[in-house]
């Protein structure tokens, strides 16, 4: 196990590396393929011995080889946080029919948190495909694992998170955008997959995750308090919690309201 925990933590710095491209290309509409990875600056292309993650980025000390221009540290803190919440997939779900399914979920989760925090967006160009992405990767563990009620689960759940959502982007469309309500719907399917208590820690939590992040902004005067605040990374941490931790959360909750 050991052995596959490091090829998929190299696999998740590929794959951050690339989401790289995504968080900075997706938003402005641009091809992801064309053209090659360059230095914004000077538009030099980044030679292919800089652009191993991590590695690529110390050996330049953090600048361009061609204009000596910035390069942000963000790049290989994406890679790196990638390659670390793969590993920490790949140890909850192990070698499974359903691992693909989850390190998807884990790869969009960087990209959309990083989006929506530097442009309030969640693009569809991302969410979409992912109503079918996420249905066909975890069908093989429906299948192999013969757990049709899985399955039907996690489909009422992204209903029932969608139509939650967007009842509240009605109620009070100045703190919920449809983007928030589209993506529910995506997270809701993966929730429901693992168990209604997942459903309810995830959204707990995101709210909590947002209402303290707003209240700290307000407090420290970042924002006000008609500043349009960026929900949906708040909805992705709280997916995060309740894959890792909704069983321990949801028995201390329990405790509290049934004490023995």
């Amino acid at each position: 196990m050991t052995f596959a925990l490091v090829v998929v933590g190299v696999l998740g710095l590929a794959v951050g590396s690339f989401l790289n491209v995504v968080i900075h290309r997706v938003p402005r509409g641009e091809s992801l393929l064309r053209p090659p990875s360059h230095c914004p600056q000077c538009t030099s292309p980044i030679r292919p011995w800089h652009n191993v993650p991590v590695l690529g980025w110390l050996l330049l000390r953090g600048r361009c080889a061609d204009c000596a221009a910035p390069i942000s540290a963000r790049y290989p803190l994406v890679e790196l946080g990638t390659a670390a919440l793969f590993v920490a997939v790949a140890a909850r779900f192990g070698l499974s029919a359903s691992l693909p399914a989850w390190l998807y979920l884990a790869a969009i989760a960087v990209a959309l948190a990083l989006i929506d925090l530097d442009a309030l967006r969640l693009p569809n160009a991302i969410v979409l495909p992912s109503y079918l992405v996420a249905p066909l990767l975890l069908l093989p563990a429906v299948v192999v694992e013969r757990d049709w009620g899985a399955g039907l689960r996690g489909l009422l759940a992204m209903a029932v998170l969608w139509t939650f959502y967007l009842v509240l982007s009605l109620v009070y469309p100045g703190g919920m955008g449809f983007g928030d309500v589209k993506l529910a719907g995506v997270l809701g399917l993966y929730l429901g997959w693992l168990g209604w208590s997942s459903v309810a820690v995830g959204t707990l939590v995101a709210f909590a995750i947002g209402g303290v992040a707003g209240l700290a902004l307000l407090v420290t005067g970042r924002a006000g308090r008609r500043t349009a605040l960026p929900f949906g990374p708040a909805m992705l941490a709280g997916a995060l919690v309740a894959l890792f931790a909704a069983a321990p959360i949801t028995s201390w909750y329990t405790s509290l309201l049934l004490p023995a």
